[in-house]
């Protein structure tokens, strides 16, 4: 799902001194915090799951280093002369370019061997405040698993060629003996940011056990969120789009996200709406670095019904102002006012029926106002008088100018 970004391609020298291939996902509007992201054992920078995550992440304003670790996707060196540890050195090493960059990370996101490698790495990036791990396994030591029939091989002649994923990947020698030397939950002790465990029940690949593991060992700040029905990769791209506005939710807490000022003549700042499915009518919107919302149509008009559709807010935005104007004068009064809602509708109706003498349609909107608390009659009629007043009714009594530029 697309969002409003930029994307630049960048190389830095990894743990080896070979180029590293990466992906840098810019916000579209003010670049407030950066994350660094670490995908799973012999994927790449650009699965599903890490291009959803960095495109959640830039829409709230913090971008995103996504690379390919060494001898995979398109960096160079040789994977059969890696292992965990050079995978939390390419790491640093990412970081340290971002640094010098002007842009330190202070988010790691790793997913499954990515996140020990974060896991691993995070205590010695120093601008580093929050950590979060997907699918990652507690003991890294499980990943040999997967190809335990080449393991023989492997050890009597220093590499084999087993086959992960589907595709055929080399296995060094040095890979065995440093996940046999690993200590499980490596760096958990050490980690001084905040963590976000992520992991799904039916993983079939990483037992959730190494949630649970992960999470008993670290310190607090820590939260444990469940992924569901997702699968190891996350490659249903719901599952991946929950898993990023967790993220991104989560890390608003813990992130210095500060906006700059807003646009002289737009004081509520720049609301962004992006198309997020081209194929459907999912929209993404964006106010400042912390408001987050889709809009979408109801599936009877070929929607998905993921969100509110256009009218829904604009009844929304009408509903909220009607009860904060009505809780603004009742504050001020003093009056015993101890709850307000606001139930709207919308329909469109014939000019003829409401007495304008045009045939054509009008939008009608109607608000049933509910007023608890141990109000006089007079308040109570006072209060709904005042209702009228709420800004967001002027605007839609009166109409207004909208001027449209192309960007």
């Amino acid at each position: 799902m697309p969002f409003d970004r930029t994307t630049d391609r960048l190389t830095f020298p990894g743990f080896s001194g070979a180029p590293l291939s990466a992906r840098l996902d810019m916000p579209a509007g003010p670049h407030l915090a950066t994350a660094l992201f670490a995908h799973c054992f012999t994927c790449g920078k650009d699965i599903p799951a890490a291009r959803r995550i960095a495109a959640r992440l830039a829409g709230m304003g913090i971008a995103v280093l996504r690379f390919d670790f060494t001898g995979l996707g398109h960096s160079g060196g040789e994977f059969a002369n890696t292992n965990l540890t050079s995978n939390a050195a390419d790491l640093e090493a990412a970081a340290a370019h971002l640094a010098e960059r002007g842009m330190p990370p202070t988010l790691l996101v790793g997913h499954s061997l990515g996140g020990v490698a974060v896991l691993r790495a995070a205590h010695r990036i120093k601008s580093v405040k929050a950590v979060a791990t997907i699918g990652a396994p507690f003991d890294p030591a499980h990943v040999t698993e997967h190809f335990d029939e080449h393991i023989a091989a492997i050890e009597q002649h220093g590499q084999a060629q087993v086959s992960l994923g589907g595709r055929p990947v080399t296995i060094g020698r040095g890979f065995l003996e440093d996940v046999r030397q690993a200590e499980p939950g490596a760096g958990l002790a050490a980690l001084k940011a905040a963590l976000l465990v992520m992991h799904a029940p039916r993983d079939a690949v990483v037992d959730i056990s190494n949630a649970t593991k992960i999470f008993t060992a670290s310190r607090h700040p820590k939260s444990f969120v469940t992924l569901d029905d997702a699968d190891h990769l996350v490659s249903d791209p719901k599952d991946a789009e929950y898993a990023a506005e967790v993220i991104a939710a989560w890390a608003s807490r813990y992130l210095t996200l500060t906006p700059p000022a807003p646009p002289i003549g737009a004081p509520e700042g720049v609301t962004r709406v992006s198309e997020a499915d081209p194929l459907g009518f999912l929209q993404d919107i964006q106010n400042g670095p912390w408001h987050h919302a889709l809009a979408d149509e109801p599936k009877a008009y070929g929607g998905d019904n993921r969100g509110m559709s256009p009218y829904g807010f604009l009844a929304a935005g009408l509903g909220a102002c009607t009860s904060m104007t009505i809780r603004m004068y009742a504050r001020r009064k003093g009056w015993p006012l101890t709850h307000v809602s606001v139930d709207v509708t919308h329909d469109k109706l014939h000019a003829q029926d409401a007495a304008t003498g045009s045939d054509t349609r009008i939008d009608s909107f109607t608000r049933r106002i509910t007023l608890e608390g141990d109000l006089s009659a007079e308040q109570r009629a006072r209060l709904m008088e005042i209702a009228d007043r709420c800004p967001v009714h002027k605007t839609l009594e009166t109409g207004a100018e909208i001027r449209t530029e192309l960007a």
